[in-house]
């Protein structure tokens, strides 16, 4: 058994679950002799929402293995299992025990990624009349107030403005002061999509066989969450720094060549084609953001890796990744609530099973079950995009996708589904809904090879539920949209329904959202 210490508690370090980095401004100034580290693993941040089993897996696999770096460099760490005995499962009564018990003359947090986190914390604080400091998180590169500055006057922020600006800031893809080949993006080259044939061999992500530790997490979760969805038989994240930067450059080597042109593709049976599975490292901060872009620079200027891939995929991480963590803390906790088009369906269940006649859904509900990964398509344009159209309460959509991948925390998933998915934030993010029929599915994937219904079909028992739902949706909101000028030509399209058309595709809408309520 370790030997403590005898001396105060100078300072409780807290070290969340998303906050997994060594370098982490909550280490600056750490006394070994005098300050502690705290970590703990509580039942109530995996039932919040009801969380994919391999989301609750990489939490605690990653947690531990950091408590067990920190403690091989001679760091105290006051860690609490899910499994002991004398665990509350709740931060707050375990963050609470834990102020109680080392009497600490003050707290130290980086800044949590989650408003009720923050809250939560704050109020066990409050309580025990502890001081708390709240540091920055450097593991990001744009700070709150930068942003705060960005959004100041605006009533549209647009990532494309933003991005811009944190390309300038930070030199990434920049010659002189004119961005690296005379333009800012290459979307027009990032559209590509396969041939009847497919793609052609894809080296599959680096895996990392779980070690003693992580078994010891599966085992764990497995009886402790048995009712949770998802699978962990194909558990293989990384979970240390060092196997997220083999991650990195696995990436960099084998996918990055070709993933500027195929990123918004789909196809069955390929869960990743040529994306790089990063997002979950460094969500836990087991890896610098900037070190990724930087890596991926480097590729473009010396290696095969060309520009409109690697502009694309650092546009991902210096673009969005920034800024919808600007947006949520902008703009919570009123953000949580938003609802532009006043959606009120339920679910439909199958979000929670994959069993659906619709192959698109199948597909990705089944492959997120299985691997708690779908790329960023098929979650805006598959899931997303079928609740949209369907109507689905979003505060509901919302939780499914918190609950369900394992790079999920709320800061980046929240703003991503409100206001890219769902329009619930009325055009603060995305300048229209991302609403489509089942033809972009079928340019976008094979599969509806597999479907019994077909997506040119507006109406009637064979009609695709996605192009039935479109065509429905623009009707449902044609005053709202009207005042968008970028839904223009959509709603001439739907101008040119005749009367009896218009009128086949609503009854053909109300069947489908009566069939999804009653199986909700």
């Amino acid at each position: 058994m370790r030997k403590r210490t005898s001396k105060p508690v100078r300072n409780l370090v807290l070290v969340l679950g998303d906050q997994l980095d060594a370098d982490s401004a909550a280490f600056d100034g750490f006394d070994r002799g005098a300050d502690v580290a705290w970590m703990g693993e509580v039942e109530s941040e995996a039932r919040h929402v009801r969380s994919h089993k391999a989301r609750i897996a990489v939490f605690l696999s990653a947690m531990r293995h950091f408590r067990d770096a920190l403690r091989r460099n001679g760091i105290r760490v006051e860690y609490r299992s899910l499994d002991d005995p004398a665990n509350g499962q709740s931060l707050a009564c375990e963050l609470a025990s834990a102020i109680q018990r080392l009497t600490p003359k003050a707290i130290v947090v980086v800044e949590p990624g989650e408003y009720r986190v923050r809250e939560t914390v704050r109020r066990a604080a409050r309580r025990t009349g502890v001081p708390i400091e709240i540091r920055p998180d450097r593991r990001f590169l744009c700070s709150r107030t930068a942003f705060a500055e960005f959004a100041e006057g605006r009533k549209q922020l647009r990532m494309e403005n933003f991005y811009r600006g944190m390309r300038r800031k930070l030199g990434i893809l920049m010659e002189d002061n004119s961005p690296a080949g005379g333009r800012w993006n290459f979307d027009a080259e990032n559209r590509g999509v396969f041939g009847k044939g497919g793609p052609d061999r894809i080296a599959a992500p680096r895996s990392f066989p779980p070690d003693r530790t992580t078994r010891e997490v599966l085992k764990l979760v497995r009886g402790r969450f048995p009712d949770h969805p998802g699978s962990l038989a194909n558990f293989d994240w990384p979970v240390t720094p060092a196997q997220a930067r083999a991650a990195l450059g696995d990436f960099i080597t084998h996918r990055l060549r070709q993933f500027g042109a195929y990123q918004d593709a789909m196809w069955q049976g390929q869960p990743h084609l040529f994306h790089s599975r990063l997002s979950c490292a460094m969500n836990l901060k087991l890896l610098d953001p900037l070190e990724i872009v930087r890596a991926a620079e480097r590729a473009c200027r010396e290696g095969p890796a060309p520009l409109n891939s690697v502009e694309g995929f650092v546009r991902q991480i210096l673009g969005w990744r920034e800024y919808v963590r600007g947006v949520y803390w902008q703009y919570m906790p009123g953000y949580a609530r938003r609802n532009h088009f006043r959606a009120r369906a339920p679910l439909p269940w199958f979000y929670w099973t994959g069993k659906t006649d619709m192959a698109c859904l199948a597909e990705v509900v089944g492959q997120t079950l299985r691997y708690g990964y779908a790329h960023h398509i098929q979650r805006l344009m598959v899931t997303g995009l079928f609740a949209l159209l369907l109507g689905v309460n979003p505060a509901e959509i919302h939780k499914w996708y918190l609950a369900i991948y394992t790079d999920a925390v709320e800061w980046v998933e929240m703003p991503n589904v409100l206001g890219m998915s769902q329009f619930a934030d009325g055009g603060l993010m995305a300048s229209k809904p991302y609403a489509a029929s089942g033809k972009y599915i079928q340019r976008m994937s094979n599969y509806c090879e597999s479907c019994r219904y077909d997506p040119e079909t507006r109406a009637g028992e064979a009609a695709c539920p996605f192009t039935v739902l479109y065509w429905d949706f623009l009707a449902r909101h044609r005053k709202t949209l009207a005042t968008n000028a970028r839904m223009g030509l959509q709603l001439k399209n739907l101008a040119r329904l005749d009367g009896e058309t218009l009128k086949r595709i609503r009854r053909t809408a109300r069947r489908i959202r009566d069939r999804m309520g009653r199986a909700s």
